[in-house]
Protein backbone atom coordinates (compact mmCIF):
# COMPACT_ATOMS: atom_id res chain seq x y z
CA UNK A 1 0.00 0.00 0.00
CA UNK A 2 3.25 2.20 0.39
CA UNK A 3 3.20 5.19 2.99
CA UNK A 4 0.63 5.05 5.77
CA UNK A 5 -0.92 8.71 6.00
CA UNK A 6 -3.15 8.02 8.88
CA UNK A 7 0.22 6.53 10.71
CA UNK A 8 1.92 9.34 9.84
CA UNK A 9 -0.18 11.67 11.61
CA UNK A 10 -1.06 9.59 14.16
CA UNK A 11 -5.10 9.02 13.57
CA UNK A 12 -7.35 6.59 12.70
CA UNK A 13 -8.54 5.99 8.80
CA UNK A 14 -11.96 6.94 9.81
CA UNK A 15 -10.60 10.35 11.46
CA UNK A 16 -13.12 13.21 10.46
CA UNK A 17 -12.00 16.60 8.77
CA UNK A 18 -11.90 18.49 12.14
CA UNK A 19 -9.29 15.29 13.20
CA UNK A 20 -7.01 15.69 10.39
CA UNK A 21 -6.71 19.09 10.88
CA UNK A 22 -5.98 19.03 14.51
CA UNK A 23 -3.70 16.13 13.74
CA UNK A 24 -1.32 17.81 11.66
CA UNK A 25 -1.58 21.44 13.15
CA UNK A 26 0.28 19.46 16.46
CA UNK A 27 2.47 17.11 13.93
CA UNK A 28 3.90 19.82 11.96
CA UNK A 29 4.82 22.45 14.81
CA UNK A 30 6.22 18.99 16.93
CA UNK A 31 8.59 18.38 13.49
CA UNK A 32 9.09 21.71 12.08
CA UNK A 33 12.90 21.87 11.13
CA UNK A 34 13.36 25.43 12.41
CA UNK A 35 12.10 24.63 16.01
CA UNK A 36 13.56 20.72 16.20
CA UNK A 37 16.97 20.03 15.46
CA UNK A 38 16.82 16.30 15.84
CA UNK A 39 17.93 13.79 12.96
CA UNK A 40 15.04 12.57 10.93
CA UNK A 41 12.61 16.04 11.68
CA UNK A 42 12.94 17.62 7.85
CA UNK A 43 12.34 14.37 6.64
CA UNK A 44 9.14 13.41 9.24
CA UNK A 45 7.97 17.28 8.50
CA UNK A 46 7.87 16.17 4.86
CA UNK A 47 5.86 13.19 5.28
CA UNK A 48 3.23 14.93 7.78
CA UNK A 49 2.77 17.70 5.18
CA UNK A 50 2.33 15.15 2.31
CA UNK A 51 -0.42 13.42 4.34
CA UNK A 52 -2.18 16.00 5.09
CA UNK A 53 -2.25 17.44 1.52
CA UNK A 54 -3.90 13.74 0.59
CA UNK A 55 -6.40 13.16 3.94
CA UNK A 56 -7.37 16.89 3.67
CA UNK A 57 -8.94 16.15 -0.02
CA UNK A 58 -11.84 14.36 -0.46
CA UNK A 59 -11.42 13.32 -3.56
CA UNK A 60 -7.30 12.37 -3.18
CA UNK A 61 -8.56 10.37 0.45
CA UNK A 62 -11.12 8.60 -1.72
CA UNK A 63 -8.45 6.89 -4.11
CA UNK A 64 -6.08 6.68 -0.86
CA UNK A 65 -8.46 4.91 0.75
CA UNK A 66 -9.86 2.46 -2.24
CA UNK A 67 -5.91 2.17 -4.13
CA UNK A 68 -3.70 3.26 -1.18
CA UNK A 69 -0.62 5.59 -2.25
CA UNK A 70 0.19 3.45 -5.88
CA UNK A 71 -3.07 4.51 -6.71
CA UNK A 72 -2.63 8.14 -6.36
CA UNK A 73 0.48 7.60 -8.46
CA UNK A 74 -1.71 6.19 -11.20
CA UNK A 75 -1.07 3.10 -10.39
CA UNK A 76 -4.33 1.56 -11.66
CA UNK A 77 -4.86 3.61 -14.55
CA UNK A 78 -8.19 4.43 -15.74
CA UNK A 79 -9.85 1.97 -13.98
CA UNK A 80 -9.53 3.68 -11.28
CA UNK A 81 -10.68 7.45 -12.46
CA UNK A 82 -13.81 5.26 -13.72
CA UNK A 83 -14.44 4.09 -10.12
CA UNK A 84 -13.53 7.26 -8.04
CA UNK A 85 -14.88 9.60 -10.44
CA UNK A 86 -11.24 11.58 -9.86
CA UNK A 87 -8.08 11.37 -12.42
CA UNK A 88 -4.96 9.90 -10.90
CA UNK A 89 -2.67 11.69 -13.45
CA UNK A 90 -4.01 15.05 -11.27
CA UNK A 91 -2.15 14.17 -8.47
CA UNK A 92 0.84 16.00 -8.05
CA UNK A 93 2.26 16.67 -4.49
CA UNK A 94 4.24 19.80 -4.35
CA UNK A 95 7.10 18.73 -2.29
CA UNK A 96 7.17 21.80 -0.33
CA UNK A 97 6.50 20.86 3.26
CA UNK A 98 6.89 24.58 4.18
CA UNK A 99 4.55 25.66 1.98
CA UNK A 100 2.08 23.52 3.30
CA UNK A 101 2.64 25.32 7.15
CA UNK A 102 2.54 28.27 5.54
CA UNK A 103 -0.79 28.03 3.86
CA UNK A 104 -2.39 26.35 7.55
CA UNK A 105 -0.69 28.72 9.69
CA UNK A 106 -1.20 31.92 7.49
CA UNK A 107 2.54 31.95 8.90
CA UNK A 108 6.20 29.70 8.44
CA UNK A 109 7.53 30.77 11.72
CA UNK A 110 6.79 27.83 14.14
CA UNK A 111 7.34 29.92 16.62
CA UNK A 112 4.53 32.47 16.16
CA UNK A 113 1.60 33.01 17.90
CA UNK A 114 -1.67 31.89 17.02
CA UNK A 115 -5.11 33.48 17.71
CA UNK A 116 -8.53 32.44 16.40
CA UNK A 117 -10.23 35.50 14.73
CA UNK A 118 -13.97 36.14 14.07
CA UNK A 119 -16.09 33.54 11.84
CA UNK A 120 -15.49 34.01 8.15
CA UNK A 121 -17.52 33.66 4.72
CA UNK A 122 -18.91 35.07 2.09
CA UNK A 123 -17.40 35.49 -1.54
CA UNK A 124 -14.68 36.37 -3.47
CA UNK A 125 -13.42 38.62 -5.85
CA UNK A 126 -9.94 38.94 -7.81
CA UNK A 127 -8.30 41.28 -8.99
CA UNK A 128 -5.22 39.92 -11.12
CA UNK A 129 -4.28 43.40 -12.78
CA UNK A 130 -0.25 43.76 -13.12
CA UNK A 131 -0.47 39.90 -11.18
CA UNK A 132 3.17 39.61 -13.33
CA UNK A 133 4.47 42.85 -12.37
CA UNK A 134 4.98 43.03 -9.03
CA UNK A 135 8.19 43.44 -7.31
CA UNK A 136 9.47 39.99 -7.00
CA UNK A 137 11.84 40.50 -4.18
CA UNK A 138 8.91 42.18 -2.19
CA UNK A 139 5.62 41.21 -3.64
CA UNK A 140 3.75 43.86 -0.93
CA UNK A 141 5.84 46.90 -1.69
CA UNK A 142 3.16 48.46 -3.61
CA UNK A 143 0.60 47.72 -1.98
CA UNK A 144 0.28 49.99 1.50
CA UNK A 145 -0.49 48.65 4.92
CA UNK A 146 0.58 45.22 3.85
CA UNK A 147 3.92 45.25 5.20
CA UNK A 148 6.85 43.52 4.53
CA UNK A 149 7.75 40.97 1.44
CA UNK A 150 7.09 37.14 1.88
CA UNK A 151 10.05 36.17 0.62
CA UNK A 152 11.16 33.54 -1.68
CA UNK A 153 8.96 30.52 -2.44
CA UNK A 154 5.36 29.21 -1.87
CA UNK A 155 4.59 31.50 0.94
CA UNK A 156 7.47 32.04 3.14
CA UNK A 157 8.04 34.36 5.62
CA UNK A 158 5.35 36.29 7.34
CA UNK A 159 1.99 36.97 6.40
CA UNK A 160 0.54 39.67 8.83
CA UNK A 161 -2.92 39.63 7.40
CA UNK A 162 -3.37 35.83 7.16
CA UNK A 163 -6.98 34.48 8.88
CA UNK A 164 -6.30 32.60 11.71
CA UNK A 165 -9.63 30.32 11.97
CA UNK A 166 -8.62 27.04 13.40
CA UNK A 167 -8.47 26.85 17.31
CA UNK A 168 -5.50 26.83 19.65
CA UNK A 169 -5.29 25.88 23.18
CA UNK A 170 -8.25 25.65 24.82
CA UNK A 171 -11.60 26.88 22.78
CA UNK A 172 -11.93 23.43 21.37
CA UNK A 173 -15.29 24.04 20.97
CA UNK A 174 -15.80 27.54 19.59
CA UNK A 175 -16.48 26.30 15.77
CA UNK A 176 -18.09 23.68 16.09
CA UNK A 177 -21.61 25.08 15.11
CA UNK A 178 -19.87 27.36 12.36
CA UNK A 179 -19.97 26.65 8.42
CA UNK A 180 -17.80 27.24 5.66
CA UNK A 181 -18.99 28.75 2.55
CA UNK A 182 -17.49 26.74 -0.70
CA UNK A 183 -14.27 27.06 -1.75
CA UNK A 184 -13.82 30.21 -4.28
CA UNK A 185 -11.89 28.74 -7.83
CA UNK A 186 -10.12 30.87 -9.78
CA UNK A 187 -8.49 29.67 -12.92
CA UNK A 188 -4.34 30.60 -13.09
CA UNK A 189 -3.11 30.43 -17.00
CA UNK A 190 0.41 29.73 -17.42
CA UNK A 191 2.26 29.56 -20.41
CA UNK A 192 4.07 26.51 -21.53
CA UNK A 193 7.42 28.21 -21.31
CA UNK A 194 6.67 29.25 -18.08
CA UNK A 195 6.10 25.55 -16.95
CA UNK A 196 8.99 23.95 -18.73
CA UNK A 197 11.10 26.33 -16.26
CA UNK A 198 8.76 27.03 -13.34
CA UNK A 199 7.79 30.55 -12.35
CA UNK A 200 6.56 32.50 -9.64
CA UNK A 201 2.94 34.25 -9.88
CA UNK A 202 1.46 36.54 -7.88
CA UNK A 203 -2.41 37.16 -7.68
CA UNK A 204 -3.69 40.38 -6.03
CA UNK A 205 -7.26 39.56 -4.17
CA UNK A 206 -9.36 41.60 -2.48
CA UNK A 207 -11.66 40.84 0.57
CA UNK A 208 -13.84 41.56 3.00
CA UNK A 209 -12.37 41.48 6.56
CA UNK A 210 -14.43 42.05 10.07
CA UNK A 211 -12.58 43.24 12.57
CA UNK A 212 -12.89 42.46 16.39
CA UNK A 213 -15.74 45.01 17.01
CA UNK A 214 -17.56 43.68 14.28
CA UNK A 215 -16.91 46.30 11.50
CA UNK A 216 -15.90 45.27 7.97
CA UNK A 217 -13.48 46.64 5.64
CA UNK A 218 -12.13 45.85 1.84
CA UNK A 219 -8.62 44.40 2.18
CA UNK A 220 -6.42 44.07 -0.32
CA UNK A 221 -3.42 40.92 -0.30
CA UNK A 222 -0.84 38.86 -2.80
CA UNK A 223 -1.09 36.14 -2.64
CA UNK A 224 2.35 33.95 -3.73
CA UNK A 225 2.15 30.62 -6.48
CA UNK A 226 5.29 28.85 -6.44
CA UNK A 227 4.71 26.63 -9.96
CA UNK A 228 7.29 24.08 -10.27
CA UNK A 229 8.57 22.96 -13.50
CA UNK A 230 6.19 20.51 -15.13
CA UNK A 231 3.28 20.75 -13.19
CA UNK A 232 -0.11 19.38 -14.99
CA UNK A 233 -3.19 21.74 -16.02
CA UNK A 234 -5.52 21.03 -13.50
CA UNK A 235 -3.21 21.09 -10.67
CA UNK A 236 -4.82 23.04 -7.75
CA UNK A 237 -3.18 25.24 -5.05
CA UNK A 238 -5.09 26.02 -2.11
CA UNK A 239 -4.82 28.85 0.30
CA UNK A 240 -6.92 28.59 3.43
CA UNK A 241 -9.34 30.34 4.75
CA UNK A 242 -8.73 33.79 2.66
CA UNK A 243 -12.32 34.54 1.74
CA UNK A 244 -14.34 37.01 2.58
CA UNK A 245 -14.99 36.91 6.57
CA UNK A 246 -18.22 37.20 8.05
CA UNK A 247 -19.82 36.93 11.88
CA UNK A 248 -20.55 33.05 12.70
CA UNK A 249 -18.44 31.86 9.28
CA UNK A 250 -15.55 30.12 8.43
CA UNK A 251 -14.30 32.19 4.98
CA UNK A 252 -13.74 29.78 1.99
CA UNK A 253 -10.98 28.55 0.59
CA UNK A 254 -9.13 30.17 -1.98
CA UNK A 255 -8.23 27.89 -5.19
CA UNK A 256 -6.51 28.34 -7.92
CA UNK A 257 -6.35 25.67 -10.89
CA UNK A 258 -3.51 25.91 -13.02
CA UNK A 259 -4.69 25.92 -16.65
CA UNK A 260 -2.12 26.04 -20.21
CA UNK A 261 -2.51 29.23 -21.89
CA UNK A 262 -2.59 28.85 -25.82
CA UNK A 263 0.93 28.22 -27.91
CA UNK A 264 1.53 29.04 -31.02
CA UNK A 265 3.66 25.69 -31.86
CA UNK A 266 3.10 23.35 -29.07
CA UNK A 267 -0.42 21.56 -27.56
CA UNK A 268 0.67 19.62 -24.03
CA UNK A 269 -0.04 15.61 -24.16
CA UNK A 270 0.96 14.89 -20.74
CA UNK A 271 4.91 15.67 -20.42
CA UNK A 272 4.80 15.42 -24.59
CA UNK A 273 4.59 18.17 -26.74
CA UNK A 274 2.74 17.82 -29.86
CA UNK A 275 3.79 20.09 -32.81
CA UNK A 276 2.08 20.21 -36.67
CA UNK A 277 4.24 20.42 -38.91
CA UNK A 278 2.39 22.13 -42.22
CA UNK A 279 4.31 20.89 -45.71
CA UNK A 280 3.19 20.62 -49.36
CA UNK A 281 1.92 17.75 -51.01
CA UNK A 282 4.91 17.85 -52.87
CA UNK A 283 7.17 18.37 -49.75
CA UNK A 284 5.32 15.00 -48.91
CA UNK A 285 5.96 13.23 -51.33
CA UNK A 286 9.35 14.14 -52.80
CA UNK A 287 11.26 14.66 -49.60
CA UNK A 288 12.06 17.88 -47.31
CA UNK A 289 14.18 19.26 -44.26
CA UNK A 290 12.10 20.97 -41.70
CA UNK A 291 12.77 22.78 -38.36
CA UNK A 292 11.25 21.80 -35.48
CA UNK A 293 10.91 24.68 -33.03
CA UNK A 294 11.11 23.82 -28.99
CA UNK A 295 10.63 25.50 -25.94
CA UNK A 296 14.02 26.74 -25.34
CA UNK A 297 14.47 28.57 -29.19
CA UNK A 298 16.52 26.12 -30.25
CA UNK A 299 15.64 24.33 -33.96
CA UNK A 300 15.40 20.92 -34.26
CA UNK A 301 16.25 19.77 -38.29
CA UNK A 302 13.97 16.76 -38.57
CA UNK A 303 15.52 15.40 -42.43
CA UNK A 304 12.37 13.50 -44.42
CA UNK A 305 14.28 13.82 -47.97
CA UNK A 306 14.20 10.30 -47.99
CA UNK A 307 10.28 8.65 -47.25
CA UNK A 308 7.03 9.74 -47.61
CA UNK A 309 5.47 11.91 -45.15
CA UNK A 310 1.96 10.00 -44.78
CA UNK A 311 -1.23 12.00 -43.00
CA UNK A 312 -0.80 9.29 -40.39
CA UNK A 313 3.09 9.72 -39.76
CA UNK A 314 4.17 10.90 -36.49
CA UNK A 315 7.86 11.66 -35.51
CA UNK A 316 9.29 11.67 -31.90
CA UNK A 317 11.94 14.25 -30.75
CA UNK A 318 13.19 12.92 -27.62
CA UNK A 319 13.68 14.71 -24.13
CA UNK A 320 12.72 18.20 -25.87
CA UNK A 321 9.16 18.17 -24.14
CA UNK A 322 8.20 19.45 -20.53
CA UNK A 323 9.44 18.09 -17.56
CA UNK A 324 8.22 15.22 -15.10
CA UNK A 325 6.29 16.64 -12.43
CA UNK A 326 8.05 14.20 -9.88
CA UNK A 327 11.22 13.87 -11.69
CA UNK A 328 12.03 17.82 -13.07
CA UNK A 329 15.98 16.27 -14.59
CA UNK A 330 13.99 14.29 -16.90
CA UNK A 331 11.38 15.49 -19.81
CA UNK A 332 9.19 14.30 -22.22
CA UNK A 333 9.81 14.26 -26.31
CA UNK A 334 7.83 16.25 -29.05
CA UNK A 335 5.71 14.87 -31.36
CA UNK A 336 5.53 16.61 -34.86
CA UNK A 337 2.57 15.33 -36.99
CA UNK A 338 2.17 16.81 -40.82
CA UNK A 339 -1.06 18.58 -41.87
CA UNK A 340 -0.19 18.23 -45.76
CA UNK A 341 -1.54 20.93 -48.15
CA UNK A 342 -3.18 19.46 -50.88
CA UNK A 343 -3.64 21.99 -54.01
CA UNK A 344 -7.53 23.16 -54.52
CA UNK A 345 -6.80 22.35 -58.01
CA UNK A 346 -4.65 20.53 -61.05
CA UNK A 347 -4.14 21.44 -64.49
CA UNK A 348 -4.69 18.91 -66.70
CA UNK A 349 -1.47 18.23 -67.98
CA UNK A 350 -0.55 17.95 -64.07
CA UNK A 351 -3.11 15.29 -63.14
CA UNK A 352 -2.44 13.24 -66.77
CA UNK A 353 1.65 13.50 -65.61
CA UNK A 354 0.62 12.06 -62.30
CA UNK A 355 -2.13 9.53 -63.78
CA UNK A 356 0.68 8.03 -65.44
CA UNK A 357 3.82 8.54 -62.85
CA UNK A 358 1.81 8.03 -59.44
CA UNK A 359 1.14 4.39 -58.37
CA UNK A 360 -1.74 3.07 -58.70
CA UNK A 361 -1.36 0.85 -55.44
Amino acid sequence: MGKDYYKILGIQKGATEDEIKKAYKRMALKYHPDKNKSPGAEEKFKEIAEAYEVLSDKKKRDVYDQYGEEGLSGGFGNNMGNSTGTSSSNYTFHGDPRATFAQFFGTSNPFENFFNMPGMGGNQFFNTDGMDGLDKDDPFGGIGGLGSGLGGGFNHGRTPFRSQSFNVGSGTGARKDKQQDPPVEHDLYVSLDDICKGVTKRMKISRRVVSNDGTARKEEKVLTINVKPGWKSGTKITFQREGDQAPNKIAADIVFIIRDKPHPHFKREGSDLRHICKITLREALCGVLVDIPTLTSEKIPLNLANEIVKPTTVKRIPGYGLPYPKEPSKRGDILVSFDIQFPDKLNQSTKDLMFEYLPTK
